[in-house]
């Protein structure tokens, strides 16, 4: 039976590593000792490790520090990580050792071995010209390139979730153009309330997602900030003198991406406050994505015991025992995808104020939790947008039915028969079944044209005076 695995090496001595794994000593160290989850690194933490050591390989290279054919092979290698190419050798568990070194090496590794054969040489081969830890981790420390991973992760997948959160408010506009004209009974505290338009609500929805993208590209921007080049401390030791400038100017270059340097390697070693602030933004705006959620659930109620003022698409059978019953499923989903995202928003909370003098050791929670919280995001609100909120319609019979019951019209009367006597009406108008206009007619408070001009609900959600 032919041999599975080969013997590579490390500080600690040998391990047996798969034969066919470009990964090396250290990550089957990792995989061993971290059988946590089961799960593996998002495509966008391995993605950036590989853009920086691609980076570092060139800026190295062009200052004289590594040779230029071990540099051509590491850039070749990294590019095929960058591709999704080698994928399935990324395999370190998101809970792992603090800070991420376990993930900064098997990124070495894996480079490394591609890079190796790439120059002729075998997985097995006792003596290979590029070393993880020399090489592929040259002027570099997990301390530096795992908060910067995580910056560039984010901003990879940024433009993604901007561009949905656009759709959703655009969706929400349409909506709130196509339902103008619909008049309804306005409610606060979940009673009855002056007059609005479902247009002016959905126009409010639409309002304030986009206020919320605009926080989250404040926040994402500030991840533009990059402190590579401080190694293991933030004093740059091991790191020529204009590594850190060369680095910033080469990733902006292969990212595509506006980059710009921290102006403190130390705090950016220390802090892990951009990435809270980030995360920070996605979790306000699944606060606001919650309570949408929730008011489309409550005013598609029913159909026939609820409000039932707008009909969600009908996308699938609502029960496995009741025949006919459609549930508002989409939104559910959203509602249960804020909730997880909110939740990985604590967990980047508290990991962000876990960092100890010059190192936050639990970057590789915080990596994994920002991905999955733009995964999960970009995901529901996508098909949130386009299964439920562009066939979103009005149900103008019942709006308009629920308004003509709404004792609390009289408000429109206040400046001319006043609060008190306005209470009174609409107490009485409650209690008796009658209109308001029946019963301020009855109590000789104004005239009929009088109140059939204060009364013009269309109006009412216009604001100011009535009749004035």
């Amino acid at each position: 039976m032919a041999q599975d695995y080969r013997i590579e090496k490390d500080s600690l001595g040998e391990m047996q590593v798969p034969s066919d794994a470009l990964y090396g000593a250290q990550t089957q160290r990792a995989v061993l000792n971290f059988p946590v989850s089961g799960m593996q690194p998002y495509p966008a933490f391995v993605w950036a490790m590989a853009t920086i050591k691609r980076a570092a390989a060139e800026v190295n290279a062009d200052l004289g520090l590594l040779d230029k054919k071990l540099a051509d092979a590491i850039v070749q290698a990294a590019q095929e990580v960058i591709e999704g190419k080698l994928q399935n050798h990324f395999v370190v568990d998101p809970f792992q050792a603090g800070a991420g070194t376990s993930h900064n090496m098997n990124n070495n590794e894996v480079i490394a071995n591609r890079a190796n054969q790439i120059l002729g040489f075998g997985l097995a081969d006792a003596e290979k010209p590029v070393n993880p830890n020399d090489h592929v981790n040259m002027a570099q420390s997990t301390n530096d390139t795992i908060p910067t991973a995580i910056r560039l992760g984010c901003l990879w997948r940024l433009d993604e979730l901007l561009g949905v959160i656009d759709g959703l408010v655009n969706a929400l506009e349409t909506k709130a153009q196509e339902f103008d004209h619909v008049v309804k009974s306005g409610r606060t505290h979940l009673q009855d309330a002056v007059p609005v338009r479902l247009g002016q609500e959905f126009g409010a929805y639409a309002r304030a997602v986009a206020y919320d993208r605009e926080r989250i590209a404040v926040a994402g921007d500030r991840l533009r900030r990059l402190g590579i080049g401080g190694t293991a401390t933030g004093s740059g030791l091991n790191a020529h003198p204009d590594y850190h400038a060369g680095m910033v100017k080469q990733l902006s270059k292969l990212t595509g991406q506006e980059l710009r340097s921290s102006g403190n390697l130390f705090e950016s070693m220390q802090s892990m406050a951009d990435p809270a602030d980030f995360s920070a933004s996605m979790r306000t705006l699944c606060i606001t994505l919650t309570r949408i959620a929730n008011d489309f659930r409550l005013l598609s109620s029913g159909p026939a015991t609820g409000l039932d003022e707008i009909r969600l698409p009908a996308v699938q059978p609502g029960s496995s025992i009741m025949p006919g019953k459609v549930n508002p499923v989409l939104a559910e989903m959203l509602n249960m995808a804020s909730f997880h995202v909110q939740g990985c928003d604590h967990t980047v909370a508290l990991s962000a104020q876990a960092g100890q003098v010059e190192l936050n050791v639990m970057m590789p929670i915080i990596a994994h939790n920002l991905f999955e919280m733009m995964h999960v995001l970009i995901g529901s609100i996508k098909a949130f947008t386009e299964k439920c909120v562009v066939g979103v319609t009005a149900n103008e019979e019942k709006a308009h039915g629920w308004l003509a019951k709404n004792a609390i019209l009289v408000t429109a009367l206040n400046p001319a028969i006043g609060y008190l006597n306005g209470a009174a009406v609409a107490k009485e108008a409650m209690a008796s079944g009658k209109t308001i206009k029946e019963v301020v007619l009855e109590k000789g408070l104004l005239t009929a044209e009088k109140v059939d001009e204060l009364l013009n609900v269309r109006s009412m959600t216009d604001g100011g005076i009535q009749g004035e």
